[in-house]
């Protein structure tokens, strides 16, 4: 596997960990290699000591016993990857102000600097029937992705899927939102 790719992955894992976006054996990570390979986090990993061996190379034209071996989210990054051409980095975060935020209202509308300036208005997408929920959740994140002109989709109380060409600013973009969603909230009890 490509070192720089890892240790992209290792210090921006690391990081969101740190700041609870990931939580033990909770959330993805991954990079696309080529048009058709990309490296994800295995099921069970940890997402605070991102190694070689706790990322698994996966080719979207060959179904291995890799698969198998992959997060659960696996497919998830697979249909973006597929269907957004400029994703070069995959996340699925789970951070708590937005994750929360997202049970109790339709989008987030930051009213911090930061926020307005680089996210704008974030729609809260609504699974609806959550029993089913991950057998659609490629098709329709991925649906979500091409019509609307964002990097980042909330889902009500599932959490934060984000894709960029550049790692850092996609760990930006979770921060800035989680950021937003925590001084929504705590405003709202001024």
């Amino acid at each position: 596997m490509d070192a720089h790719l890892i240790e992209e992955i290792k210090h921006i894992s690391l990081s969101l960990f740190n700041k609870n976006f990931f939580s033990v054996y909770h959330g993805s990570i991954s990079a696309r290699v080529n048009n058709t390979k990309f490296i994800i986090n295995a099921k069970d990993t940890i997402l605070d000591e991102i190694s070689e061996s706790s990322l698994i190379k996966l080719d979207a034209h060959k179904r291995d016993y890799r698969w198998r071996l992959a997060t659960s989210d696996v497919h998830i990054h697979e249909y973006i990857y597929e269907t957004i051409p400029n994703a070069k980095y995959i996340s699925y975060t789970m951070p708590p102000y937005a994750t929360a935020y997202s049970l109790k209202h339709g989008k987030v509308s930051p009213t911090d600097y930061y926020g307005k300036k680089v996210l704008g208005e974030v729609i809260v997408y609504d699974p609806k029937n959550i029993d089913d929920w991950l057998e659609r959740a490629p098709h329709e994140i991925s649906n979500f992705f091409q019509k609307h002109k964002t990097h980042v989709l909330l889902v009500k109380g599932f959490g934060l899927i984000s894709y960029d060409r550049d790692i850092i600013e996609m760990a930006k973009k979770i921060s800035i939102l989680e950021n937003s969603c925590r001084l929504l909230a705590l405003s709202a009890t001024l």
